[in-house]
C-alpha cells in the first residue's frame, strides 16, 4: 500500500523502555519517532547537595552495564574541579578496569544481543543450539570482562572501590598475574570474534556522518583527550555546552543531543574507530583490515565488527597493563575540594560521556550536568531508520521488521535488556 503506519509498542533486547513510528505517506517515508518513555530518573538532581566525594557510589548506579564510565567521568571532572590529575600507576588501573568494562558489554551485545539478528533467530539461546562453541566462546570471554571489574571495583555490578584520586583499594601483585592466563587467552578468543563477525551479512547502507569522540595524542581513548569530531570540532571537555546542546522532543523523555547550528552527529564504537583508527596496535588494525572493514566505516550495520575490533583492543591493553604491573605505595591521592567547576568526558562502551560539577568551598555540589551516550545518538538513529526504511520499503512486512530490529540495535542503545526485540504493527490507510 502506498500509505501506512509502522508501529512497534515496545523495543526490547535493548536496555529500558522504548518505541518506534514510522509514518509512510504515498511511498515516502515522512515521519520516524524512537519513542523513549522510561521515567525520568533525576539523578543530576540527586546530586545536588551532596558531598563532592559522593558521585562516584551515586553515578555508578545509572547503569548495570557501564557503571565503570559514570565513575570515571565523574571522578575526572571533579579531580579537575579540585586540581587534580591522576598518573602512573593508579592511570593505568583506571584504564584497566575501562578495559573490562568494554569487554564485558561490548561481548554482551556481539553475541547475546546483535549476532542472532544477523544469524535469523529470535535469541542468543536459540542461536546456541546451533552455535554452542560460539556462544561458550561468548560467555567466558564476557567473564573475564566482569572479572577485571570485580577485581578493580569490589564487585562486577555497580562496583564500590573507585573513588576521587583512585581506588580505595589496589589489587596485589599476584591478584593482577593472576589474571594473565586468562587473558591471554581472551586475546586469541576476540582475535576470532573479530573474524566471525566479519563473516556476518550486512545490508548495504553507507552514511554521512559527524563522527563525535575523544582523541588522545598517543592512546585510543578511554579516559582521556580532547572532543573531536570529522567534520571540525576540536576542544576541551570544559568547551563542550559551548558546541553541543540538549532539546527536548514530545516523544521522549531523553533529551535529543545536537551540535549547534548542525544538527545529529554519532558517537560510539564507529565514531571512535574512524576518529581513531591511527592510534589502534598494528595487530588490532590488521584484524580489522582481514575482517573486511577500511580505516573507516560508515555502514552502522557493521559496527558488530568494529565492536569485536575495540574488544580485541582492550584484551591486548588490559594484558599490557597486567604484565607491567607493580602495586603502587597508596591506592589513591589525596583530592581537597576547592570552590571550582569541573567538565570531563570519557568513552563509555556506547560512546562518549559527558559529566560537569560545580562545588562550593566545601565540597558541596551546587549543580551536575551528565549527557548520555544514547541521548546524543537518538537523532541520528531516527535520522538512519529514516533513510533505511524509504531504501527498503519493498521489503515484506516480515523482513522490514526483522531489519528495522537490527537498525535498532546497531546502536546498543542504552534504555534495559529483555528477550525479544520488538512486535512490528503496520496499519493500513
Amino acid at each position: 500500500m502506498k500509505s501506512r503506519t509502522i508501529k512497534v509498542d515496545y523495543l526490547a533486547r535493548v536496555e529500558g523502555e522504548g518505541g518506534l513510528n514510522i509514518r509512510i505517506k504515498d511511498d515516502k517515508v515522512v515521519d520516524v519517532k524512537l519513542r523513549i518513555f522510561e521515567p525520568p530518573r533525576f539523578f543530576e538532581a540527586f546530586l545536588r547537595d551532596r558531598k563532592y566525594t559522593e558521585p562516584p557510589d551515586i553515578t555508578a548506579r545509572i547503569c548495570g552495564i557501564c557503571p565503570v564510565a559514570y565513575q570515571m567521568s565523574s571522578s575526572h571532572a571533579l579531580e579537575t574541579a579540585c586540581g587534580v590529575s591522576v598518573d602512573g600507576v593508579l592511570r593505568k588501573l583506571r584504564r584497566l578496569i575501562y578495559c573490562g568494562e568494554w569487554i564485558e558489554s561490548h561481548v554482551l551485545h556481539i553475541y547475546m544481543l546483535h549476532a542472532p539478528d544477523f544469524l535469523g533467530y529470535q535469541d542468543a539461546i536459540e542461536m546456541a543450539k546451533d552455535y554452542p562453541d560460539v556462544v561458550q566462546r561468548g560467555l567466558r570471554l564476557k567473564k573475564i570482562g566482569n572479572d577485571i571489574v570485580t577485581l578493580l571495583g569490589g564487585r562486577e555490578i555497580h562496583p564500590i572501590n573507585v573513588r576521587l584520586g583512585g581506588f580505595y583499594k589496589v589489587p596485589t601483585n599476584s591478584e593482577l598475574k593472576a589474571l594473565e592466563e586468562h587473558l591471554e587467552w581472551a586475546v586469541d578468543a576476540a582475535l576470532e570474534t573479530v573474524r566471525w563477525t566479519g563473516t556476518l551479512p550486512f545490508p548495504d547502507f553507507e552514511q554521512d556522518y559527524e563522527f563525535v569522540s575523544l582523541r588522545h595524542p598517543d592512546e585510543y581513548p578511554f579516559n582521556e583527550g580532547r572532543v573531536v569530531s570529522n567534520k571540525g570540532i576540536d576542544i576541551t571537555a570544559d568547551q563542550f555546552l559551548d558546541y553541543f546542546e540538549e532539546q527536548h522532543v514530545k516523544h521522549s523523555t531523553s533529551l535529543h543531543s545536537v551540535v549547534k547550528d548542525r544538527g545529529e552527529y554519532l558517537v560510539g564504537p564507529l565514531a571512535r574507530y574512524n576518529l581513531n583508527f591511527d592510534k589502534l596496535p598494528s595487530s588490532v588494525q590488521q584484524a580489522a583490515k582481514e575482517a573486511g572493514i577500511a580505516e573507516t566505516c560508515n555502514n552502522p550495520f557493521k559496527s558488530i565488527i568494529v565492536r569485536s575490533v575495540e574488544t580485541l583492543f582492550a584484551c591486548h591493553e588490559a594484558l599490557a597493563i597486567v604484565k607491567d604491573y607493580n602495586r603502587p605505595k597508596k591506592p589513591c591521592l589525596e583530592v581537597k575540594p576547592r570552590a571550582a567547576t569541573g567538565h570531563w568526558c570519557t568513552e563509555a562502551p556506547r560512546g562518549l560521556l559527558y559529566h560537569h560539577y560545580t562545588i562550593d568551598d566545601d565540597g558541596v555540589i551546587q549543580d551536575a550536568r551528565i549527557i548520555a551516550p544514547t541521548s546524543q545518538n537518538q537523532k541520528a538513529v531516527e535520522k538512519d531508520l529514516l533513510g533505511f526504511v524509504q531504501k527498503n520499503l519493498h521489503l515484506s512486512q516480515e523482513d522490514l521488521t526483522w531489519q528495522c530490529e537490527q537498525m535498532v540495535r546497531n546502536y546498543d542503545p542504552c534504555i534495559s535488556c529483555s528477550c525479544h526485540f520488538l512486535k512490528l504493527n503496520i496499519e493500513r490507510e
